[in-house]
């Protein structure tokens, strides 16, 4: 596995061959210079970067294959125009000299959502810069999410916080958990992503090659890892007491503890995301890129496909589709006028029914690559539905009795200063976002439709909230959109494109998108909520 977090076959047809990946001169540092927030150190950063390209077609140096796929990322997502326009120069340059050149193999982000589309619904490109002025790329998660600029803020600062600001775990730690837990979805995605990071940040390379080769303390961490992935409610104040007792060895603290559960949780809600969203590989990944001439085969699928069958606005031609906008709005309506009250015991009843509904959600999958599987321990422990029929469930977790506001939020604060504080703005984001509109309608009040959205997620983790009717879950969700929401939360590597665009056929895709950090963020609240439970009772 070479530095960037991918297998590099040597390639040695065409005039040039590639220099080995440590050999990449001068070029290295000069994209590193490109996210410098100095204008002038940029532009000089840029002619250099040039300058090194050229005089290596100008003699027999060679252009490493890391150096070609680092232009050609910047040539698809630096939101710096001169910068994405120098990069594109460059290759097309090289390529010109005999130089076989990368091409990406998709031509957007996401593989359900057209890249027009994305283009017109992102309203905001200083987001954009700053992401690559911080982080150097722009990568896919971030150009989806950013159809909402404000919960992309907020999502960005946690998520640095987590992977890069002071805190008890080493940074290619942080690296190496996020990328056992996105393993445990299959999303290879996330794996490549944190893999690079964890080589950057000083890991070990033989870590990647699997988990026996990964310090015994990160390993001790797989049953947290499979149970907060698949099944949180299992988890006990027992797993806590493995981990951190005095006689554990080796002991984890409780502010490791808590940052290491957070990573992870972090990291299996963000591949409910990914896969979501349906996200492509990025253009330097595997599978993101290929050196080999387009044929028909090859060519990226059409917006319109039967696999994709989504217009560039969004909408389908589907005759019902409208009327089911209007159902729906009358029912949010109906719901928010309704004065009926029901008894404590039928709410219950109601929430037995939602969590008990049988919803289908396996499909067939081919076999993740082995740079995921090796790094699964169980692979074959996924998520049961919390309460199956016939057998005896695990209690229902009262939000009254343990909840993110009165005892979660705290107790995060206190073990890893700041970031209950970063974590909380992000779910109040996520639930209070409205852009007052739905479908092709504006002026819309859609927090009824938001809460049942956060709540049915909730329901399916087995948590209940005493005051919220669950009959208005079955009013407000249609059974392909309670398919979708469940597969993503549940079994997010079975999110196929037929399953996104069942759902909401007349609604835009930023609205779509907008759903999945919904169900991105109850899920990892829910996942926080059992361990964070766990955890105080061991401090009791």
């Amino acid at each position: 596995m070479a530095r960037n977090g991918y297998n590099t076959p040597a390639l040695d047809s065409g005039r040039h061959r590639y220099e080995s990946e440590s050999d990449v001169g001068p070029t290295v540092k000069s994209l590193a210079r490109l996210c410098s927030k100095d204008e002038d150190e940029r532009a000089a950063s840029l002619e250099e970067l040039s300058q090194g390209v050229l005089a290596c077609l100008g003699s027999d140096r060679l252009i490493s294959k890391q150096t070609l796929l680092n232009l050609l990322r910047v040539s698809r997502s630096c939101p710096l125009q001169e910068v994405r326009g120098r990069a594109t120069e460059l290759l097309r340059t090289a390529q010109e000299q005999g130089v076989e050149v990368p091409r990406a193999l998709a031509s957007g982000p996401s593989a359900f959502i057209p890249a027009k589309e994305m283009l017109k619904e992102v309203p905001d490109q200083d987001i954009l810069i700053e992401s690559f002025l911080s982080v150097g790329r722009v990568d896919h998660i971030t150009l989806v999410m950013a159809m909402h600029p404000a919960y992309l803020s907020c999502f960005l600062r946690t998520q640095h916080a987590l992977l890069e600001m002071d805190g008890p775990l080493p940074r290619h730690w942080r690296h190496y958990i996020a990328v056992m837990a996105a393993a445990r979805h299959h999303c290879s995605y996330l794996v490549q992503q944190h893999s690079a990071g964890f080589l950057d940040a000083g890991g070990e390379e033989s870590w990647l090659s699997g988990l026996e080769h990964a310090p015994t303390k990160l390993r001790s961490l797989q049953t947290l890892n499979k149970l907060l992935a698949h099944r949180p409610w299992l988890i006990t104040q027992q797993h806590i007491q493995e981990l951190v007792c005095p006689r554990a060895e080796p002991r984890w603290s409780l502010a490791e503890l808590i940052h290491a559960v957070i990573l992870m949780a972090h990291a299996h809600s963000l591949c409910s995301f990914g896969w979501g969203c349906g996200l492509n590989p990025e253009p330097d990944h595997i599978g993101g890129y290929t050196f080999q001439l387009p044929s028909p085969s090859h060519l990226p699928r059409s917006p319109h496909s039967p696999l994709s069958p989504a217009h560039e606005d969004g909408r389908q031609e589907l005759g019902d589709g409208a009327m089911e906008v209007e159902v729906l709005m009358q029912r949010m309506v109906e719901l928010q006028q309704q004065e009926e009250e029901c008894t404590q015991e039928e709410m219950v009843t109601r929430f037995e029914r939602e969590r008990s509904e049988s919803i289908p959600t396996t499909v067939v999958r081919e076999a993740p690559p082995d740079l995921v599987l090796r790094l699964v321990e169980d692979p074959e422990f996924r998520y049961e539905d919390f309460a199956p029929k016939g057998e005896q469930s695990p209690p229902t977790m009262r939000a009254q009795d343990y909840s993110w506001e009165d005892h979660g939020f705290s107790l995060v604060n206190r073990l890893l200063p700041d970031m209950g504080q970063l974590l909380d703005e992000k779910f109040q984001v996520v639930s209070n976002m409205t852009y007052h509109r739905m479908a092709m309608h504006e002026g819309v009040d859609t927090h009824t439709l938001r809460k049942a959205l956060w709540n049915y997620i909730h329901c399916l983790y087995g948590i209940r909230y005493d005051d919220y009717d669950y009959g208005s879950v079955n009013v407000l969700l249609e059974r392909s959109l309670k398919v979708f929401v469940k597969t993503m939360a549940c079994h997010p590597e079975q999110t196929t494109a037929r399953v996104y665009h069942a759902f909401w056929r007349h609604f835009r895709h930023s609205e779509k998108v907008h759903a999945n950090l919904i169900v991105m963020e109850a899920r990892l609240q829910a996942a926080l909520l059992y361990t964070l439970r766990a955890i105080t009772h061991y401090m009791r």
